[in-house]
């Protein structure tokens, strides 16, 4: 079978690289010379650790488990097996992570919870201020800047890959028993089965269709430091994150004092991973409201830098680069939106913040409905 996928990002390339698995031809087309939205915005992280009871952590665990056998057919994918750290500050934060435990799919996650001590010997860069932390070993990363760079060039030594940038597809139909997609400089690619991967975008391609979708865009607003002159073993999270992430629903959550008014107003929690070359990748905010503001607001910077400058014991290197992204959301509880557009087009978008975690997965899951 002959797949042409559109879309260069981790979505994208995660479909592009099940697909060859799979013994398919395929074509992929991406508008700019390499993937520059959400894919490459993000903290490139794996994180099982907070996801949804149910399907949403089995799809964690299996794309977890994907993440591994990528990393082993490309040895030069930076890829991390790190785990993470969620850092308590005070006996609330404690108490909700004492009743996540007693989940029934605690032992799923792998949670166990430590005191300062046992974290210090996991992570001896953090002697700020926190009582305990919670430690997922299943949570990794990646490096956002290579890794699609690492898994094309792999893809680009099979014969059956094809990767065409600079090419701005207008339309895509379905043609009797193909799929045909056409791009602005009028050329055309057909194949059996065409994949839409658009992002956030989504009124370029299947707007009448995305339209209808249950799906939002989101903003959000990160930084990256210096280098820190020494190693964070782990990815860190603060407690303000088991508010935003769903698998932290106990009854205790409702007993956290309320957020400082800057994070609550900025819906915000702190994430920070160490990148290779020593810079700390720290956010983040959300913003649900379109249309988003262009301009980048300085206080959540501010305070997201001294938050972890607090649970490290010590001043953070200076702020180098700020940037935001916008990612697309579905609104429905689901994984991700994954629709039938027309005879042999799907289009698959909508896992959020779980787009580089999920994206395996979620491409193992389209290319195996496609048999």
């Amino acid at each position: 079978m002959k797949i042409l996928i559109i879309g260069g990002g981790i979505i994208g390339t995660a479909h592009a690289y099940e697909a060859l698995k799979s013994g398919h031809q395929v074509i992929q087309l991406e508008r700019d010379d390499l993937a520059r939205s959400a894919s490459v915005r993000n903290f490139g992280l794996v994180w099982v650790s907070g996801r949804k009871s149910g399907a949403e952590l089995q799809t964690a665990v299996r794309a977890r488990q994907l993440w591994d056998e990528i990393h082993h057919a490309i040895p030069e994918l930076l890829f991390r097996p790190n785990g993470s750290l969620t850092l308590a500050i005070n006996k609330e934060e404690v108490a909700v992570m004492e009743e996540c435990l007693r989940k029934e799919d605690a032992s799923l996650r792998q949670w166990q919870i430590l005191d300062r001590e046992e974290t210090q010997r996991i992570n001896p860069a953090l002697r700020g201020n926190y009582l305990a932390s919670l430690w997922c070993p299943l949570d990794a990363t990646v490096e956002p800047g290579s890794v699609l760079h690492s898994m094309r060039e792999y893809l680009l030594r099979s014969n059956g890959y094809i990767w065409r940038n600079n090419l701005d597809v207008v339309d895509i139909r379905s043609d009797g028993s193909k799929a045909v997609v056409v791009a602005r400089s009028g050329e055309i690619f057909e194949g059996d089965i065409a994949i839409v991967c658009p992002g956030a975008d989504h009124t370029s391609l299947c707007k009448e269709q995305l339209d209808t979708a249950p799906i939002r865009r989101v903003r959000l607003q990160m930084m990256s430091t210096a280098p820190l002159d020494e190693v964070l073993t782990t990815s860190i999270a603060d407690g303000d994150s088991m508010r935003y992430y769903p698998g932290y629903e106990v009854p205790t959550l409702q007993n956290l004092p309320p957020q400082p008014q800057i994070a609550s107003d900025n819906h915000m929690q702190l994430l920070m991973v160490q990148r290779a070359d020593g810079s700390l990748t720290i956010g983040d905010t959300h913003e649900y409201a379109e249309p988003f503001e262009f301009k980048l607001n300085e206080d959540p910077y501010t305070y997201l830098h001294e938050i972890a400058s607090n649970l490290l014991g010590k001043r953070l290197p200076p702020i180098i680069h700020r940037w935001d992204g916008v990612y697309s959301q579905v609104t429905d509880g689901g994984i991700c939106d994954r629709r039938v557009i027309a005879q042999n087009i799907i289009s698959v978008t909508g896992p959020g913040g779980r787009g580089n975690t999920l994206a395996p997965a979620i491409a193992e899951e389209t290319i195996k409905g496609l048999t």
